[in-house]
């Protein structure tokens, strides 16, 4: 299965209230710990939608990412222009660029579970949690997102969606504030 990850990383971090994915975590940037979760995913291209400015692969021992900027902090449009440049993929992980500790090994078990199924989710105590696999079949609902809303209330409503268990915090844990980041 041609498969893609997708790492969306343009948002404003109001919460944080400076730029959230630069902040260092481990002697790098938080957004390398999402790209390194992305690269460990059976997939032939890592995508990063990201605002202008923001600075990727400018670190030793970055893994190589394909960059789509974007000028909305919207997560619909991240979404969308994320799914825009999947080119052809059988599906699209999406991670999220403000969560570090998602586990290497659950994307194989993601793809794994897709099968014919819209989609593929890690859930943990009945939450589900990230990243998300999207097959191609939902790409055309994707793109007619709007707002500030990612797929979530899309994916509540459909009922063939695989579900694959994880007691792993990384599938829930985000950094939102400078704080979060010291309980990590």
């Amino acid at each position: 299965m041609k498969l893609v990850a997708i790492v969306l990383a343009a948002g404003s971090a109001t919460r944080f209230g400076s730029d959230k994915l630069s902040a260092q975590l481990e002697g790098k940037p938080l957004l390398h710990h999402a790209i390194l979760a992305a690269r460990a995913a059976p997939v032939e291209r890592v995508i990063v939608v990201a605002r202008e400015g923001l600075a990727l692969g400018e670190w030793p021992g970055s893994p190589p990412v394909e960059r789509v900027p974007i000028s909305s902090n919207a997560l619909s449009e991240s979404l969308k222009a994320g799914i825009a440049s999947a080119g052809g993929a059988e599906g699209a992980f999406v991670f999220l660029g403000d969560m570090p500790r998602v586990p290497h090994f659950l994307a194989g078990q993601l793809a794994t579970a897709l099968g014919d199924n819209y989609a593929a989710i890690p859930r943990s105590n009945g939450k589900s949690g990230h990243p998300v696999l999207l097959s191609a079949r939902s790409f055309i609902d994707m793109a007619a997102l709007t707002g500030d809303a990612g797929a979530g209330k899309l994916l509540k409503a459909r009922d063939d969606i695989a579900f694959v268990d994880c007691d792993d915090p990384g599938i829930l844990l985000d950094v939102d504030r400078p704080e979060d980041l010291a309980g990590i």
